[in-house]
């Protein structure tokens, strides 16, 4: 909270101006405030900050812009000239949160409980109305503790003549002021601890919502073709998930599979509501349901029929309720992987192969220090829809977290995304950097330092964190979980044109039909004998396999180019070669969709031909190796197996799947397991910058001395 007051009188006869009181406050609710988003609401929070610190973080009210907080704190304050400066923000589950607008209490006034309205205001916008907050405030004097303390006086004057004025800067005589402002440090540090707990406990989930959104069955039309677009959207508190559109149907087939953390004991309300998505213009209404996840028993799958509010038509869910308790936030001091025991337990319950988890993998990720830059940094952790953060540091340009984040994998391919932020000042957090590390390039235990990147990760921005990282992981259940579905990102952003990557997409596609033309043209040059050696070769090898042509030499052909590449080719750089009257709205929108499709088809494309490249380039070990596994398995199995029977067999498979299990939802094994290849942008983007050498931990330590 800063330094006493300093108005020239001593201590004991300046009481307004070094005294010590006790500031109670009773945040009620708010009036009319803010809308931030999408849907036309808020889900608003408070912020009361002093001198600069964060001293009360009150809860958040979800879907609400007059939200009813009723909630009490009580500050120990040594300057009521610094007025209290009180922050509204709108939370965003995996994004920065929204600024919704900000007033000061000016303490010297206050003398007893008064009901305080504070009208909100943006500074960047000073007309702009975003409504009102409701105090109630009370300021008194606190009682010295030297009475109270007598015994303790000389112990805690001691105290802080060893700490060099470290709370209290201006030094003084008097006895009376050291023990204040002891007594006033010990105060804010209960006060840290208080706000760090609290803040750690509201991001630990207690369990699991695995959703499988199935089917839509006689929705109502909403066009003019008496069809509809459908899409659902799912809000379970502040994390929203948004499906895919079914163009032109009343009865859509989803098909989709997503997991949501369960933040109370009780389950909490689930809430569905069902759009026809519009072109051009705002998406339409068809209807809602809720489902209170109390009332369904954990650890089994609930198959649900669940009728649309204020429509007709129904959605078919299947909603399993799991207990999760692996998620955790520690000090760096009570590491379970740094005890022996623990680590063995750990390691038998995750690795073992007769372990039966579901979950294959357990990350521990140790965040020890930054230099942003910046004076107010804390630091986002996410791992897929996974999000955790630590505490904020004021006023430190080397912060120190010391914090071990625990998550509980379900993919080892899943990228780790570490973010850096610097907190708020009068607006959101300004972004600092980032850095993306892929589970399967971490080595277990070593402390690295990694440069930060900017938003798009192609490139350094101005500082370096320091993390210590362990997977552990079982290799089989791994292996497994690569050929079904990726788990995708909740939060989506809004599609837009851009030229830039448009451009670069379609340099990307047309790098893959160079690579391709480059084959055909080398094939071609056997043909036309531009070189007598290598045609003579060609045509003989042609002769020989095409008279002894089997099935299983199509893999075993593929897998000696894996051999080849792994023993032979060069690690190979990604060289980034790109250069950087208003019509009719629903023309424009839909010029805007085709930019859109062609920008996300280029994607696409570029994408799978990028990641065939790299599996068979090694740029993924674990994936080559898998492949290789994969290979040898399909040559013995078609060296073995008549293919008319193996041919038999899929297709009895695929005819029985959907009488066997109607709600499975399909999948593309191969593609699956291509979607965990990363393609040469993702490779760009993990790929770690040089540190510089005067930046190690070691020469930090030598010049800033503890």
């Amino acid at each position: 909270m800063g330094a006493p007051c300093s108005s020239g009188v001593p201590p004991e006869r300046s009481i307004h101006s070094s005294g010590m009181y006790k500031l109670e406050i009773e945040l009620k609710r708010g009036n009319n405030l803010a809308v931030r988003d999408r849907g036309g609401s808020s889900d608003p929070y408070v912020k009361f900050k002093l001198a600069g610190k964060e001293v009360f973080r009150s809860k958040t009210i979800h879907k609400n812009l007059n939200p009813v907080w009723e909630e009490k704190t009580t500050l120990v304050v040594d300057c009521l000239s610094e007025p209290l400066y009180v922050k509204v923000f709108d939370y965003d589950f995996g994004l920065q949160d929204d600024f919704m607008g900000s007033a000061y209490l000016y303490l010297e006034s206050l003398e007893q409980m008064i009901p305080v309205t504070l009208a909100l205001k943006d500074p960047h916008h000073p007309d702009q109305d975003l409504g009102t907050l409701e105090l109630a405030v009370n300021l008194t004097p606190k009682d010295s503790p030297v009475e109270e303390r007598r015994d303790s006086t000389v112990r805690m004057s001691l105290t802080y003549e060893e700490q060099g004025s470290a709370c209290c800067p201006s030094s003084s005589s008097h006895l009376t002021h050291n023990v204040q402002c002891l007594y006033l440090c010990v105060d804010q540090q209960q006060q840290s601890v208080r706000l760090s707990e609290l803040h750690r406990k509201s991001q630990l989930w207690r369990g699991i919502v695995s959703i499988a959104l199935i089917e839509g069955r006689n929705l109502i039309p909403m066009d003019p073709n008496g069809l509809s677009d459908p899409y659902v959207k799912f809000r379970l508190g502040p994390q929203k998930y948004r499906s895919k559109t079914v163009p032109k149907t009343l009865n859509p087939q989803w098909r989709e599979q997503f997991d949501l953390h369960l933040y109370e004991e009780t389950g909490g309300v689930l809430e569905i509501t069902v759009w026809d998505r519009d072109t051009g213009r705002r998406d339409d209404f068809i209807g809602r349901c809720q489902l209170d996840l109390s009332t369904l028993a954990k650890e089994q799958t609930h198959h649900l029929e669940l009728p649309l509010e204020e429509s007709r038509g129904y959605v078919v869910l299947l909603v399993t309720l799991t207990a999760s308790a692996a998620v955790s936030i520690a000090d760096l001091s009570v590491t379970p992987l740094d005890d022996p025991q623990e680590r063995r337990e750990i390691l038998k319950r995750y690795v073992s192969p007769t372990s039966g988890r579901s979950v294959n993998c357990r990350l521990n990720v140790k965040c020890h220090s930054c230099f942003p830059g910046k004076s107010d940094p804390f630091c986002v952790l996410e791992l897929n829809n996974d999000r955790l953060q630590t505490h904020t540091v004021y006023k430190n340009l080397n912060p120190e977290w010391n914090k071990v984040f625990t998550f509980n994998v379900k993919d080892i391919h899943s990228v780790l995304e570490v973010t850096v932020f610097d907190e708020d000042r009068d607006r959101s957090a300004d972004f600092l950097g980032k850095v993306a590390l892929p589970l399967l390039h971490i080595r277990n235990g070593e402390q690295k330092s990694y440069v930060l990147k900017n938003k798009e990760l192609t490139g350094p921005t101005k500082g370096v964190i320091y993390l210590e990282i362990d997977v552990i992981y079982n290799t089989v259940k791994a292996a497994l979980r690569t050929v079904v579905p990726a788990e995708q990102k909740y939060i989506e952003e809004e599609p837009k044109v851009s030229k830039h990557l448009l451009q670069q997409n379609f340099n990307r596609v047309k790098r893959c039909i160079m690579v391709l033309i480059s084959y055909g043209t080398y094939i071609n040059s056997c043909f036309e004998w531009e070189s007598a050696q290598r045609s003579i070769i060609s045509f003989v090898l042609f002769v020989v396999v095409v008279w002894n042509f089997e099935l299983y030499m199509l893999p075993l052909a593929l897998l000696l180019l894996l051999v080849w590449n792994y023993f032979f080719s060069s690690s190979r750089e990604t060289a980034d070669t790109e250069s950087e009257h208003r019509g009719f709205m629903d023309k424009l929108y839909a010029i805007q969709d085709v930019f859109i499709s062609v920008q996300n088809a280029l994607d696409e494309v570029a994408s799978h031909g990028e990641r065939i490249k790299n599996t068979v380039n090694w740029t993924v070990p674990f994936l080559s190796w898998l492949a290789i596994t994969a290979l040898c398995s399909a040559t013995v199995l078609l060296y073995l197996i008549p293919l008319r029977y193996l041919v038999l067999a899929w297709g009895v498979n695929k005819f029985t799947k959907k009488l066997r299990d109607p709600y499975m939802i399909d999948n593309n094994e191969l593609l699956d397991f291509l979607s965990r290849v990363p393609s040469d942008v993702q490779v760009m983007q993990y790929r770690e910058l040089k540190v510089d050498p005067g930046q190690s931990p070691s020469k930090r330590k030598r010049t800033n001395p503890s």
